[in-house]
This record gives structure tokens, sequence and C-alpha cells, in this order.
């Protein structure tokens, strides 16, 4: 019965769904980011077939018959919008040099997407989330063991469009996969003891976040035929953009409200994950380092009239603007290194999406 519900209310959300692009275009002008705004329109319109394509197929993947509970539970959350910024990575990286969207390239980019989607069902089982883009997570649908056994199916059906476009690509995403599982590893590790490192942190987010955006860019400027030098300044300019993008993520895990991100508010902080603001803020409030220290080394939830003491005391402490300004130094860095990479639309195209990442509010 679950899953008729769920089912319905996904083909109502697809009906009146815009494409990614346009609706990150409607929350920058509504949030007063005009210029942005206009850019993405623009990212949109020039990007406008290849997008179309890329969901199109991805829609074709959710539409194909349900083998088994788990490839349900992927189904699912493929069905529901998402931001397919790692995919646009690999089309203006490609574009970059030179190659036009083909067979090879939709493959690649739907790979991107495919392994992000399998670490979202993965994530979601591993810290209990019950809400996900506005919707019920899959496990809550599904259950946890559809859900994990759905994000090894999306795995592999990376692989394989991998292998199928460029058999030469496939070693280094095995590497990217192992990556976010060790990351992953050591964040769960980190909720049982209280070490509130930046390095550490640096650590979880290379691994979790943004590897997957560096082996966009470099795919894509691989199957572009730039040269190797070019290639190493994507890569960074993904490193520095995924850590924005999560930065960003632990302000809104804050500031965000439930109906607003489509998450749940101040998951992150319930889960006793240990994030930039909170890093910032321990240095800060002796007494809200002590607190926090208590609840992890005693196994207490943050949770309630607590959750929302410590998110009080990480406002008055300014650690949600100073997290803001540590982001704008990374999405810097990442135009810095854009700078030295051909000039054109993709350029320009890619300058929008580190824009983005930073200016966002979902």
């Amino acid at each position: 019965m679950r899953e008729t519900v769920a089912a319905q209310v996904h083909v109502e959300k697809r009906e009146k769904k815009k494409t990614p692009l346009e609706t990150l275009s409607v929350v920058s002008e509504r949030h007063g980011l005009p210029t942005l705004a206009e850019r993405l329109a623009a990212l949109q319109g020039w990007l406008n077939t290849e997008l179309s394509d890329l969901e199109e197929h991805i829609q074709a993947l959710c539409n194909e018959p349900k083998s088994d509970r788990a490839w349900s539970a992927a189904q699912y959350l493929l069905a529901q919008k998402g931001k397919r910024i790692r995919p646009v990575c690999v089309m203006l990286a490609a574009r970059m040099g030179g190659r036009d969207f083909d067979v090879a390239i939709r493959n690649v980019a739907m790979a991107c997407e495919l392994v992000h989607s399998a670490t979202l069902l993965h994530d979601d089982v591993l810290d209990l989330g019950d809400k996900r883009r506005d919707v019920p997570t899959a496990r809550v649908i599904y259950g946890n063991s559809a859900s994990v056994l759905g994000g090894d199916h999306l795995l592999i059906e990376a692989l394989r469009r991998v292998f199928a476009a460029e058999p030469t690509l496939a070693p280094s995403l095995v590497e990217v996969i192992d990556d976010m599982v060790t990351a992953e590893a050591l964040q769960l590790d980190a909720r049982d003891t209280f070490d509130p490192s930046k390095e550490r942190y640096l650590d979880i987010v290379g691994g979790k976040t943004a590897v997957l955006f560096r082996w966009a860019l470099e795919a894509g400027g691989q199957l572009g035929g730039l040269s190797s030098k070019a290639i190493e300044n994507l890569a960074n300019v993904g490193t520095y953009l995924g850590i924005t993008f999560q930065m960003v993520d632990d302000i809104l895990d804050f500031k965000g409200a439930s109906e607003d991100t489509g998450k749940t508010a101040l998951r992150d902080l319930k889960e006793g994950k240990i994030t930039w603001p909170l890093l910032l803020a321990f240095e800060r409030d002796q007494e809200l380092r002590e607190t926090v220290k208590h609840c992890i080394e005693a196994g207490i939830t943050i949770d309630g009239e607590l959750c929302e003491r410590v998110a009080a005391s990480v406002e008055a402490t300014n650690a949600l603007t100073d997290t803001a300004l540590e982001a704008k130094k990374y999405a810097d860095a990442a135009l810095g290194a854009l700078q030295t990479l051909p000039s054109g639309e993709a350029k320009h195209a890619l300058e929008t999406v580190i824009f983005t990442a930073l200016e966002r509010s979902k």
C-alpha cells in the first residue's frame, strides 16, 4: 500500500517538474540573485538538449520493469528531482575540450548521478533518514535492506556504463567508490568519539563529496581530449567545488527549515555529526563544546530542546556566517583553478556551477 501511494506521488511530481537548472534559476531569483538567475537560465538554454536527453534516459531507467524490491527502491529515488550538478560537470568538461554530447558522454554523466544516488540510499539507512527531496526516503517506503541493495544495483549500473563508454575510466571510478566508502566509515567511527578536528572533517568531505565532483570533471576532460595539465586543473576545480558544496550543506542543516531544504531540519546535528559550523563554534564557546562532548561520549542523542539550544549557540558564535566565508574561500579557489583553462562558453558555464554551489538554498 505504501509503495502504491509513493508511486502516485511521484507521477504527480514528474508531470509538473522543472528541469534542475530551471529550478535553481527560480530559487536564485527568489532569493535576490538576479545575475545568477540569468546565468543559470543561459546555462539551461545552452545545455537544454543534453539535459533533456539525460533526464529521458534516467526516467527510462526508472521505468524499466522492476526485477526486485531493491531495484524498486533505487528507481524510487532516481525518479525524484535532483540538481544533476555532477552530470553537468561531465558535460561541460567534455565541451571544454571540444567534444559534443554523445552516447559516451551521456553514459559517464549518468554514471556520476547513479553513484551519487547510491550513496544517498546508503546514507539514509546509516543515518535513519526519513525525508529527502521533499518526500519519504526509500528506506521508509521499501525498508533498509532494499535501500542498501538498491544502492548496490546503482553502483553496478554506473560501472557498466563507464565500461561501455570508456573502459580506461573504470579503475578510477572504482577508486572513487572506495574513497567514498572509506570516508563514510571514518564518519561513522567519528560519531562514537569526540574529536573536533578540522583535518578529519576535510578528510571526510574530501572522500564523501569532493571526490565525485573531482572525478566528474577529470572524466569529462579526458573524454574531451584535454591536456594532462588541463585535466589536473579541472580536478582541482572539482575538489574545491565539492568542499564548497558540503560547507553550504552544513549551513543549510542549521538554517534551512524542512520545507525549504527538502530534508529533515538539523539532521546532521541530531546524528552527532561534527560539521564545520560546530567546529568553529567549539573554538568560541567552551560550554557548547563540553555539552556536545558529553552527549557524544554518553551516547545521548542531541534532539528536541537540546538540539535547539545547540543550534542557538552555533548561531550566537557567528559560526554560520564564518562557515559561509570559508565556503567562499573554496569557491574562489575553484574559480582560480578554472582561470588556467581554455576560455569559452564551457568555462563560463562552469563558473556558473561554482556560483550556484555557493549561493544555493537547497
